[in-house]
């Protein structure tokens, strides 16, 4: 059965490896590497299709595969030509803030919001998240969904 506490701490991880990600890519690193242990560590593309919208994709913006979740986080892929690298932004924080979740067995839900603040000290951004996870043959903790939107705004409309 997975914990709440077992989500917790894999949200926290997976916001410190996004931001290990950009400092990868700022220290001139192989990042793409690093995003590619990231995924592996985190998603369950191992077992089968992860379902995974990213927040700044509206062109191709489900994906169901490794190289659409790498091509996210990294950029320079030409079949998702709308992606510049989420993850080498860079990002020097994320903050989870949980709205709740739900644990049937061996799948959970999570969602809530979480925020991104800028290596430079620039704005924090806020994006809503939607987060399923299982546990995988080895029962680690693995997401199967990952559903990221910018939160909605009449004025932009």
């Amino acid at each position: 059965m997975i914990t709440e506490q077992e989500i917790l701490d894999a949200q926290k991880a997976w916001g410190e490896g996004i931001v290990k990600i950009g400092k990868v890519f700022l220290d001139n690193g192989d990042y793409i590497d690093t995003a590619r242990k990231h995924i592996e560590e985190f998603y369950n593309y191992a077992e089968g299709e992860v379902l995974f919208k990213p927040t700044l994709a509206s062109e191709k913006q489900f994906r169901t595969d490794f190289e659409g979740a790498l091509s996210y986080f990294v950029g320079s892929n030409d079949n998702y030509p709308e992606d510049h690298g989420f993850a080498i932004k860079p990002w020097s924080h994320v903050r989870w803030e949980s709205i709740g979740t739900k644990i049937i067995g061996n799948m959970a839900i999570a969602m809530g919001n979480y925020y991104f603040t800028m290596v430079d000290g620039g704005d924090v951004v806020k994006v809503e998240y939607s987060f399923s996870y299982t546990k995988n043959n080895d029962g680690e903790l693995k997401i199967i969904l990952h559903g990221s939107h910018m939160p909605y705004n009449p004025l932009a409309s």
